[in-house]
This record gives C-alpha cells, sequence and structure tokens, in this order.
C-alpha cells in the first residue's frame, strides 16, 4: 500500500512539474535576463545579495503561476494545437481547481517575497500581476498579446531599480522598452510555429497579424532593440565589454532570421530559443563592463 501511495505522489508531482514547464525553463531564463539587467543596472553592477535572491526566486514563481493561468485559459484550445496537446489540463490530468489553487500558492509565495523589499515595489508588483494575468485571455480578442507579454516580461525593470534605489529614474525605460520589443519578436517566432492551427481555431497573434511581412517586421523590431540597448548603454555610462557584448546580440538576431527565412516550424522554434543566448549575452556585457571599471 505504501508503495502505491507513493507512486500516485510521484505521478502527481510530476503532473505539477509539467504543469509549471519545470522541464523546459526556457521561459523562465527568459524573464530572468531582463530582471538581472535591471538589477545590474540599478546596483551599478553590484546589486545587494538579497534582491538577487528575492528577484531570481520571483521569477521561477510567477513565470510557474503564469504557465497555469495560460493553460487553464487555454485547456481547451491546447487539445487542438499540436505542440500543446499533451500539457496536463489539456488532457483533462489535472482539474481546473487544482491547478488555480496550485497557482494562487505560487503567487502568494512570490507576494511574500516581494513584501521583504520597499513600498514601491509591492505597489509595483500588483501592476506586473494585472499584466501578467491578462495577457493568456488577450489572444482571443487581439492580434496583439505579444505586446501584453512584452510588458509583463519587462516588469522586472522598474521593480528591480525601485527595489534597489527606492525610485524609478527616466533611463530606466530606454532598456524596458528594449526588454518589450524582445519579448514581442522572440514571441512572433512562437507564434509562428503554432500559426496554422492558430488560423484553423481562431486564435490571434501577431504572427498571424504580420503575415508574409513576419521576417521584415521582425527585422526592424530587431533593430529597434539593438539601438534602444545602445542608448541605454550610453545612458548608463556602459563601455567596451558591454558594446561588444551588443554586437555578438545583433549577430545572433541575424542568426534567428536566417533560421526563420522558410517559416519552417522546427527554425522558427530554434529562433525563439536562441534568444536564451541573447539575454545572457546581454548580461554578460553589462556585468562584466561593470566588473572591470
Amino acid at each position: 500500500m505504501a508503495c502505491i501511495a507513493m507512486s500516485g505522489i510521484s505521478e502527481r508531482l510530476t503532473l505539477y512539474l509539467r504543469l509549471i514547464r519545470f522541464d523546459r525553463p526556457i521561459g523562465t531564463f527568459l524573464l530572468l535576463w531582463p530582471t538581472w539587467w535591471g538589477l545590474w543596472l540599478a546596483g551599478g553592477g553590484n546589486p545587494s545579495l538579497k534582491n538577487l535572491l528575492i528577484f531570481t526566486a520571483g521569477v521561477f514563481l510567477m513565470r510557474s503561476a503564469g504557465c497555469i493561468v495560460n493553460d487553464i485559459a487555454d485547456r481547451n484550445i491546447d487539445a487542438h494545437v499540436e505542440r500543446t496537446r499533451e500539457r496536463p489540463l489539456a488532457r483533462g490530468l489535472l482539474g481546473v481547481r487544482e491547478a488555480l489553487l496550485f497557482g494562487a500558492t505560487l503567487t502568494l509565495l512570490a507576494f511574500v517575497l516581494v513584501l521583504m523589499t520597499n513600498r514601491e515595489t509591492i505597489l509595483l508588483s500588483v501592476a506586473g500581476l494585472g499584466l501578467a494575468s491578462t495577457y493568456p485571455f488577450l489572444k482571443r480578442h487581439t492580434h496583439l498579446p505579444q505586446v501584453a507579454l512584452g510588458l509583463a516580461f519587462s516588469w522586472g525593470i522598474p521593480m528591480a531599480f525601485a527595489a534597489e534605489t527606492g525610485a524609478l529614474p527616466p533611463a530606466l525605460w530606454l532598456v524596458f522598452c528594449a526588454a518589450a520589443t524582445w519579448t514581442i519578436v522572440y514571441d512572433t517566432f512562437y507564434a509562428m510555429v503554432d500559426r496554422d492551427d492558430d488560423l484553423r481555431i481562431g486564435v490571434k497573434s501577431t504572427a498571424i497579424l504580420f503575415g508574409d511581412a513576419d521576417r521584415a517586421i521582425t527585422a526592424v523590431l530587431q533593430l529597434l532593440v539593438i539601438w534602444l540597448l545602445f542608448l541605454t548603454g550610453r545612458q548608463f555610462g556602459l563601455g567596451l565589454s558591454y558594446y561588444c557584448a551588443l554586437a555578438a546580440g545583433a549577430l545572433l538576431f541575424g542568426y534567428q532570421q536566417w533560421l526563420i527565412r522558410r517559416r519552417e516550424r522546427a527554425r522558427c522554434f530554434r529562433a525563439f530559443l536562441n534568444n536564451n543566448l541573447f539575454g545572457l549575452v546581454i548580461f554578460a556585457g553589462i556585468a562584466a563592463d561593470y566588473a572591470v571599471s
């Protein structure tokens, strides 16, 4: 009996881990990099260990909770999409109430972490929660859900400045806009993977909105990201290490455009995944520049 009980617990745990994409941490990293950009810029290359731990754990918790909200909203859609049909809620392996309880617990834990910061950060976290909660539902009403995701995934930047400095200097909005635009680009690549399924079931996205101009528009947006990050470097007095990293990031963007040139699902997904490296490279440039200055 004990073995059967342990087996049941193990199976349930596996479902919970699948629900939060524990085996697919790409979303966590894509949320982590801009948050760390903000922490390092706000802290002048030396953010407090307390804030680093709080924000890193918060990224994991909120990305996990976001996955749950997304899967609850899309449970009837995911069953008809090749990439998502095996998700626990889509297959009915977990109930909506159970998933909601798990998601609420993760969100509460994240809020407890935020309570260890300051008033400004707490207020910003409430707005961030609103942004994160609305994204999964926008794809039914607008072709621009990627814009909402960009705002949500970049919200850690003003929160990082608020936590580190207690203020929101105007220069932070440059890196915020860069991160938000970057998110629109890589989530468009992600949407290109599902475009045929989304057209069939009536789900909206920038990939559908852009149509045959998807490559040209994402390329222009990537150029805008590089320009905004260049201006960020100037505003924060960054030097050679950062600009070398920015040049490497531009090359990665070129590689992504090469990957999506035929709009093949597998290659569009590879272009999406490659953005993890882009985020890492930009962070490494920021951290290295402060380390040698």
